[in-house]
Order: structure tokens, then C-alpha cells, then sequence
């Protein structure tokens, strides 16, 4: 494949820099552009600066988010000014604003939407890319294989898109409504995946649990917990399972008990309660009260014992009073949960909230924050303790960055450990005693 550098006249080889923001669905999405590219005999360049074609994968979930991308578009601009190279967005950002970022920032070659990725690598072949942008509003595509190279951790989208419509929450606007992928084309990709040395899978979507595949030459509809059985049932190699992101509406009862029945779910969940407040939790749109989130972890740390619960905490809320805040903090205390990614409250535009007059200054936004962050850091750190001197399984996942002489591993419950080890042991399980906490790391030896 030859096409015109008029910099450099014709080449046979081309180089690409892909810069991934957000969630893991745009890793996942990242990883089968690449893989695409490298198909066509595309290169990942070494740097961007020795890039052909740069893409940017954005995110638009928090304004800070976008903030980030402008930051890097400016930096591109500037780059363009001694290089010839072309700059591509794609990504929620991208399907958010669409053409008005070509009118903000001219340096931008392409704007590709959520709907387009799948295509991309078409234009590149056939120079369309110069001219054109690819923003329809199609339906979503879910590629064969989205495994990064040389890697034995994957991610498995198994649905896409979010009818929840919280109030506070840009994503059924620029990821689109529900839609589940085949279990045929599940299975399929898994099992790829184990030939290629895979031993661990996450089964990702923007609600996971809410997948639904109505199977139309059956006649028969296909949910979350029958998937996980088809999954467990069809495949052998993997070692482990996990999925994400949870709702707390659709935590179903036999899918707790799946999780207690088989080693190979992992026992940890990430159940984003949001608040504790059922106030703001009403304003929120989240479909669940206080009591139903107590009520469900309750149930699961019976039947799991050793499940470790994660969540998200949003905090700053138009609305929030002191009191609301007071019952988040009880309600943390309560539930225990292992970790938290705690956030402040974000304006979006195009969501519900985006209406919903300010009532909280910024910077009380940010004390509030730091309350939560306090509080979840001493939870957490008392139920890491807890851990210390027990034997436990990990995936080892390279050579730690802060000393070359251990490795950083995980556990099931999505824990770091660094411990002394031969580099032979990444990609592999071990059992490692937890012989201390550093932080949020555990040091650890080999048993």
C-alpha cells in the first residue's frame, strides 16, 4: 500500500500514535483500531513526533475530561506547524461535538463518531480521510477481537450504550441506546482469546448487567447470568472473569449465586452507589434507595463473604444539602466498601441536570470531596490490613516501575501486590503471602 507524503515522497510503511482517554470501552475500542491498522501494514510509531496519523480515543464524561483533549489538540497544532501528519478525533468527546471541533480547532483533520470507528481504517486506505469526516449516526459495531498485542489480560465488550438516563450523565447521548452483542460472537472472540494465551477476561458495557440478546432463532431471551453460564460453560482455559460496570438495579439474586458458585467470576464488584442520599439519589434518576443499596450488599457479603465491593461516590450534586452529605457518610461507614472513585458534581451539557440551578460553590464542592476521600482512604486502608498475612492467588502483570527488582501482580479482588520474582512469572498466576501495606500496595512473597 503506497500513498502520497509530500514531505517525503511515496512510502511504503506508515506510522500511527494512538492516545486512549476514559473508559475501558475505548481501550477495548483502541485495541481493534490498532489491530486493524497493523493488519493493513500500518506501525505504531515510537513517539508522535514520529507520527503520519495521530487519533485521539476522547472521553466527555467530566468537562475536566475534555479540558485535557483541548490541552493535547493545542499541543498538535503547534506540532503541525514543523511536521506534516494527520490528527483525527474520535471518541464520546467527538461524537458529543462533532463538527464544531473542526470549526474550534482547523488543525483537526477527521472527526470520527462512536458509530464510525469500525471504518477508519478504510478511509486510511483509500486517502478519504483527508476530506471527509465519519459522524452518522449508525448503529454500533462490535469487532471480531479487541486484545491488545502480547497480552494475556483482555477486554470483551458485550454491550453497548445506556438507557438509564441519569440526570447527571452524558452517556446514552453520546454512546446511544442499549444494544447486546450474540453470545455467538462472545464465545467466539473468548475463545480466540484463550488460543492466544488469554488468562483473564473482562466482560465490559456502559450497564453490563442490563445485557439483553433476544435470540430471535431460539425465541428466546438471553440476560446477564445466562451469558456468564454460556461463558463458563463453553470455555476452559481462562483463569479468571470479571465484568464492569455494574447498576445497582440490575444486580439480579442468581447472579450473586453464580458469582459464590464459581471460583472463576471473580469475587469483586464494582457497584456504583453514587450517594447516600435518597434525595439526591431521586435527582440523580438512579432507580434505587438507600435502603435497596444496603440491602443488596448485605445479601452479597452473605452469600460472598469474601466479595469486595468498589464504587463511584458523586459528591457536590445540585441540591446537596449538609445532611445529604451526612447520610453518604454513614452510608460508607456501613457498607464498607474496599475502594471508591470519588468525583465532584460536573455540569454536562445536553443532560437533565445541566438545567438544575448550581446551589454549591466550587470550592465547598472540593472540601466536601476531601471529606469523602478522607473517610473512604481509612476504610479502605482498615480492610487492606484485615488482608495482611493471608495467602492469596495473583495474576502477575509486569516488572514493577518503582523497583525492577519485584513485579507488580493482582488479585482477584483487583488488589496490588509487589513482590521479589522471576520476570519468567508475569502472565502467569501465583500464590503470594500478603506481608505488608504500603499505601494501597501490598508487599508480598511467593509461597
Amino acid at each position: 500500500m503506497v500513498y502520497q507524503d509530500t514531505n517525503r515522497g511515496y512510502r511504503n510503511l506508515k506510522y500511527y500514535w494512538i492516545e486512549t482517554y476514559g473508559c475501558q470501552m475505548n481501550t477495548a475500542e483502541s485495541n481493534a483500531i490498532i489491530a486493524d491498522l497493523k493488519e493493513k501494514g500500518w506501525r505504531e510509531a515510537d513517539s508522535e513526533l514520529n507520527a503520519d496519523f495521530v487519533l485521539l480515543n476522547t472521553c466527555s464524561v467530566r468537562q475536566t475530561a475534555e479540558n485535557r483533549i483541548w490541552g493535547r489538540i493545542g499541543y498538535y497544532k503547534h506540532l503541525k506547524e514543523s511536521k506534516d501528519f494527520t490528527l483525527a478525533i474520535t471518541g464520546c468527546m467527538a461524537e458529543r461535538l462533532k463538527g464544531d471541533i473542526q470549526k474550534k480547532a482547523p488543525s483537526v483533520d477527521m472527526v470520527i463518531g462512536n458509530f464510525e470507528k469500525e471504518k477508519l481504517s478504510e478511509y486510511l486506505d483509500n486517502n478519504e480521510i483527508w476530506t471527509d469526516n465519519l459522524v452518522a449516526a449508525g448503529e454500533y459495531t462490535f469487532r471480531e477481537i479487541h486484545l491488545a498485542e502480547n497480552a494475556f489480560k483482555a477486554m470483551v465488550p458485550i454491550m453497548h450504550g445506556c438507557n438509564n438516563f441519569c440526570t447527571y450523565c452524558i452517556v446514552p447521548y453520546v454512546r446511544g441506546r442499549e444494544i447486546s452483542r450474540s453470545p455467538e460472537s462472545i464465545i467466539e472472540e473468548i475463545k480466540k482469546l484463550e488460543l492466544k494465551g488469554v488468562k483473564e477476561v473482562t466482560l465490559l458495557g456502559q450497564n453490563v448487567n442490563s445485557y439483553t440478546y433476544n435470540d430471535l432463532t431460539e425465541n428466546k431471551t438471553i440476560n446477564f447470568s445466562e451469558l456468564l453460564k454460556i461463558i463458563l460453560r463453553e470455555t476452559h482455559k481462562l483463569g479468571w472473569i470479571r465484568f464492569m460496570s455494574s447498576h445497582p438495579k440490575d444486580v439480579p439474586e442468581d447472579l450473586i449465586d453464580l458469582i459464590s458458585s464459581d471460583k472463576r467470576l471473580c469475587s469483586h464488584i464494582h457497584l456504583a452507589v453514587q450517594h447516600g442520599s435518597d434525595n439526591i439519589l431521586h435527582k440523580m434518576n438512579r432507580k434505587y434507595t438507600r435502603s435497596d443499596f444496603i440491602t443488596l450488599s448485605k445479601k452479597m457479603k452473605l452469600k460472598i463473604p469474601d466479595i469486595s465491593i468498589t464504587t463511584d461516590l458523586l459528591i457536590g450534586f445540585p441540591g446537596e444539602t449538609l445532611e445529604d452529605l451526612e447520610l453518604t457518610k454513614e452510608l460508607m461507614e456501613e457498607v464498607k466498601f474496599n475502594d471508591a472513585f470519588t468525583y465532584y458534581y460536573n455540569p454536562r451539557e445536553g443532560t437533565k441536570a445541566f438545567t438544575f440551578p448550581e446551589s454549591i460553590a466550587h470550592k465547598e464542592k472540593l472540601r466536601r470531596l476531601n471529606e469523602i476521600i478522607d473517610i473512604q482512604r481509612r476504610i479502605s486502608t482498615d480492610q487492606k490490613l484485615k488482608r495482611v498475612g493471608q495467602t492469596v492467588q495473583v495474576l502477575v502483570e509486569s516488572v514493577s516501575r518503582k523497583n525492577s527488582k519485584e513485579l507488580l501482580a493482582r488479585t482477584e479482588k483487583n488488589e496490588m501486590v509487589v513482590f521479589v520474582g522471576n520476570k519468567e512469572y508475569i502472565g502467569t498466576f501465583k500464590n503470594v503471602k500478603l506481608m505488608s501495606l504500603n499505601g494501597n500496595t501490598f508487599k508480598g512473597e511467593v509461597f
